[in-house]
């Protein structure tokens, strides 16, 4: 017997499928902020960090391959989550977000004993991230 031999059973298919596709739409939409999936914002976090060490730090560059590559799997990870390539440029755009990582990052750094305005306490910092081989440290080279 076929679905289209039989009707009833072809509409129940039907109304399943719409319930089913229904439910993923809704699921698309409540998908958390990118800043709550700790598989985007940590290493994405950690990429910040260490440009930021680099920046500041001129005893230490950043490893831009390294980071390029690894901006790359942050994003494939994201489109594999759900996220379209518009939600994830909005969400890396937003001067918003751009705000909250770099609050972030400074708590981070003052916790770890950087003194903002001292760029010799980032090369302390950094270099002690590049001998832990943390996931910052892996992004940053002593030069």
């Amino acid at each position: 017997m076929t679905f289209a031999s039989n009707p009833a059973r072809l509409a129940a298919l039907a109304a399943a499928a719409s319930v089913a596709l229904t439910a993923s739409v809704a699921a698309g939409e409540a998908k958390p902020s990118l800043r709550d999936v700790p598989e985007i914002e940590n290493p994405l976090f950690a990429v910040a960090v260490a440009s930021e060490v680099a920046d500041q730090c001129d005893s230490i560059s950043a490893r831009t391959l390294v980071g390029l590559n690894e901006l790359y799997r942050i994003k494939g990870r994201a489109n594999a989550l759900g996220y379209s390539d518009k939600e994830i440029r909005a969400y890396i755009k937003s001067d918003q977000e751009k705000s909250r990582m770099r609050a972030k990052g400074e708590r981070l750094l003052t916790q770890k004993g950087v003194k903002l305005d001292q760029p010799e306490t980032f090369c302390t910092y950094g270099l002690a991230e590049i001998e832990k081989n943390s996931a910052i440290g892996v992004l940053l080279r002593a030069k």
